[in-house]
């Protein structure tokens, strides 16, 4: 199978060399010298120090990269994929397998990834869209160290030739149907962790993080069933795995923005330092947005939203969630 990976970050370049071990690979990249040097076997930029498969090209052109694959695999920023996207469509046959990294909702549409692409592309299969998704950092994942993720599309068929490519003793693929329950998932958990972050940053323990992922995934399946995921996807590796990763692993990018929030620096600050796009910062005000469409009650995310958007400390997010008024757990 030949595939074509199209956003050349720390993620997609994971996935484009777990893929690359088995198939060829174009990984594209927006700027030359990235590509040169990925071309030389290294991503300085975003996992230096790792060699990459021989598999694996990169190129800055998007007719090039996905010219003659039987897959794409689109790891682009939720606030750049309508954009890629539209630049893409008219290289794209209608029956070509496209499955989304990317783990967050477009502000202005409150439209998941998959949606996205199905409005760019109106014509194209919509069986054969999804996303691949899960608890995966991808340091430990170039390290070798056994991780696991999930494939959701319609077709189950193609989802298993997908699963077959990236498939390797150290990294396990799982297939399921639900696209809009994984893709919910993955955006939401983002949110969460910059909420965990916080509780780091300000020296809170391990209690209070156990009460936090608790609550947060009882937040993230209310609104996911809401929207029309199945339940068993919250409690997989879409929801809980993801959930506990991001929200415990100094190497999420949510993660840090939380804990250095809670350490005084402004969001102007850490978002200026950081290579990398934290979609958290972004998919909050999308989160509290579809609750309020749909009517389900967001509390974490409305105290994460209030520091992010409003300037409140995050020792006020964490009152104002330990004085809600008492109710029964669900």
């Amino acid at each position: 199978m030949k595939m074509a990976v199209i956003g050349a970050g720390s993620w997609g370049t994971t996935v484009a060399a777990l893929a690359a071990r088995r198939q060829p690979v174009t990984l594209w990249a927006r700027r030359t010298e990235l590509a040169d040097a990925i071309n030389g076997g290294e991503n300085p930029d975003y996992l230096a120090g790792f060699r990459l498969p021989y598999g694996l090209r990169a190129s800055t052109d998007l007719e090039h990269a996905v010219s003659g694959v039987e897959a794409i695999v689109m790891a682009v920023p939720s606030h750049g994929y309508r954009g890629v996207m539209a630049d893409l469509a008219s290289f794209i046959e209608d029956g070509t397998p496209i499955l989304s990294l990317t783990k967050g909702i477009e502000q202005e549409s409150l439209k998941r990834m998959s949606e996205v692409t199905l409005e760019v592309l109106p014509t194209h299969d919509p069986t054969k869209v999804g996303v691949l998704t899960g608890p995966n950092l991808a340091k430990e994942i170039m390290q070798g160290q056994p991780a696991a993720t999930v494939i959701a599309m319609e077709d189950l068929d193609v989802a298993g030739v997908l699963q077959q490519a990236f498939m390797d003793p150290t990294f396990r693929v799982y297939t399921n149907r639900d696209v809009v329950g994984c893709e919910t998932a993955g955006a939401l958990k983002n949110v969460m962790a910059i909420a965990a972050g916080m509780a780091r940053g300000l020296g809170l323990g391990d209690n209070t993080l156990a009460a936090l992922i608790t609550r947060a995934i009882a937040e993230l399946t209310r609104l996911g069933e809401t929207l029309g995921g199945e339940p068993a996807t919250f409690a997989g590796l879409a929801g809980v795995g993801d959930l506990i990763a991001t929200c415990m692993s100094s190497q999420s990018r949510n993660h840090r923005v939380g804990v250095e929030l809670a350490r005084g620096r402004s969001l102007d600050q850490i978002i200026e330092d950081m290579r990398m796009v934290a979609e958290g910062v972004k998919t909050t005000r999308a989160v509290l947005d579809l609750g309020a469409k749909v009517g389900v009650e967001t509390p974490i995310a409305e105290q994460v939203g209030r520091v992010l958007y409003d300037g409140a400390h995050p020792r006020e997010a964490v009152l104002a969630l330990m004085t809600r008024e008492a109710k029964r757990e669900a």
